[in-house]
């Protein structure tokens, strides 16, 4: 494996963006990636596939619900939150999103064809419209339903 590798200059190309956009999760991500790719460690790659995506939203899931867990968000002030029309709202919005990203997962593993689309998608977006790297389940959702796969 070179370092003309395409794959190695499509991780570097989107690390740099990452840099450029000062965008830390990309950056890091790639990082992480590449040294994957360069190093013995790519016999990991099978189990990246596999398991990396429940072990980054796990990861999301322990990040938004540690200030509940820690109490810096009192239970009070939590039940008293649901009584608002915007929390109910979000709720909603919550049901939606987390809809929308069940219906993407299916189709990134039926159609890994469009996942290079997403992704690219996902990297303008968060490196030119301050977006954040979750996108490409929503996107891969949204798109299912524009599929007539949900």
């Amino acid at each position: 494996m070179s370092f003309l590798d395409p794959v190695v200059l499509v991780l570097l190309g989107t690390a740099v963006l990452g840099i450029v956009s000062h965008n830390t999760a990309v950056t890091v991500a790639m990082v992480i990636l590449l040294a994957v790719r360069l190093t013995p460690l790519h016999q990991f790659f099978p189990w990246i596939e596999k398991n990396g995506l429940t072990v980054g939203i796990i990861l999301l899931l322990v990040g938004v619900m540690a200030p509940i867990a820690s109490g810096k968000i009192p239970a009070e002030d939590l039940l008293r939150s649901l009584t608002q029309w915007k929390s109910l709202l979000a709720i909603v919005v919550g049901i939606g999103v987390a809809w929308l990203g069940g219906r993407g997962v299916p189709l990134m593993m039926s159609q890994p064809g469009l996942v290079p689309g997403l992704m690219i998608g996902t990297v303008i977006g968060v490196a030119f419209f301050k977006g954040v790297p979750v996108g490409p389940l929503i996107a891969a959702g949204i798109l299912a339903v524009f599929m007539g796969k949900w």
